[in-house]
């Protein structure tokens, strides 16, 4: 996604509305709903009854409690159909005790804290999640995505959130950052870097952290010679520290860095984050792709290296 400070469009926000055939269509169903609304969130998923994979699949990562705590909550609820149309096996993996850590993640991904309805999910770029990661929020042809999901029902009210219907399960990110960068395509240099600094198992540790990718282009625009002299041995700690000026602790995103306007990186060093002419920069370099979640941080690509000022 190309970063920019513009929210969603509202144009198509009465899609958001409630379906006709909704528990708002008839008094009897109003009657269902003013019920349904005492409820908690998985009480309300139980009595729907078009929920019933993603309720097992609460109660199989022992979920039941927290989805019925105090909350509020936001769930963007995947009907037994999106559930079935996972690849085959991959729901009877998902349930067992040993597919319990990584079902966990998925499930808390379709979590948002807070009570978010339809209106204010229009206005979102995006939103985080309890499993910390972030879906994408986005209005195309006429229908509102939650990443690659369409929105489908809306507004279910519950005593502690609310339910927002999606026709597919969404899936967090399951790389770490290394594995991330190395599947863009486009970090070979950063890559070699990290192994040449010894930082690779750094960026593959538990986390979260912020990294600020420079690409290929970015390191080549460097003065002649100056990366083959970086990735020599006895430069490895020279590296290591240029390496830690573009690392943040904490899963940091694109409209949260811009808000704090700074933030200190590994080095010990701050850094400053500003947006100017529709864009963020990062000290000197500009942000060319916000938010690429990995599985411990997330990613953000920038169009030139982070140097220390004494360079």
């Amino acid at each position: 996604m190309l970063l920019t400070l513009s929210t969603l469009s509202l144009a198509g926000l009465s899609l958001l509305a409630p379906a006709a055939d909704t528990c708002n269509s008839t008094p009897q169903a109003k009657t269902v709903a003013a019920s349904l609304a005492g409820t908690d969130i998985v009480d309300t998923a139980v009595a729907a009854g078009s929920f019933e994979t993603l309720v097992a699949a609460v109660k199989a990562a022992g979920l039941v409690e927290a989805l019925k705590g105090e909350g509020p909550f936001t769930v963007f609820a995947p009907t037994d159909e999106a559930f079935a149309q996972l690849p085959e096996g991959t729901l009877a993996k998902l349930l067992t005790p040993e597919g319990k850590d990584q079902l966990t993640a998925i499930l808390t991904y379709h979590v948002v804290p807070g009570r978010v309805l339809a209106a204010d999910v229009a206005k979102l770029s995006g939103a985080v999640t309890l499993g910390g990661q972030r879906v994408d929020v986005r209005v195309a042809k006429k229908k509102v995505m939650i990443d690659g999901a369409s929105v489908v029902r809306t507004d279910i009210e519950c005593s502690n959130g609310v339910i927002h219907v999606i026709d597919s399960v969404l899936m967090p990110a399951t790389n770490d950052i290394v594995a991330t960068a190395k599947a863009a395509g486009s970090f070979g240099t950063l890559l070699a870097a990290a192994e040449a600094a010894g930082l690779v198992e750094a960026l593959q540790a538990r986390g979260p952290i912020t990294l600020f990718a420079p690409t290929d282009e970015a390191f080549a625009a460097l003065p002649e010679g100056t990366v083959a002299d970086l990735l020599k041995p006895e430069n490895k700690e020279a590296l290591a520290s240029i390496l830690k000026l573009h690392v943040v602790r904490g899963r940091v995103y694109s409209d949260a860095a811009v808000e704090a306007g700074k933030a200190t990186t590994l080095a010990g060093t701050e850094v400053r984050i500003s947006a100017e002419d529709d864009k963020v920069r990062v000290g000197s370099a500009t942000v060319l792709r916000a938010n690429l979640d990995a599985s411990n941080g997330v990613i953000h690509v920038i169009d030139s290296v982070i140097l220390p000022a004494a360079h």
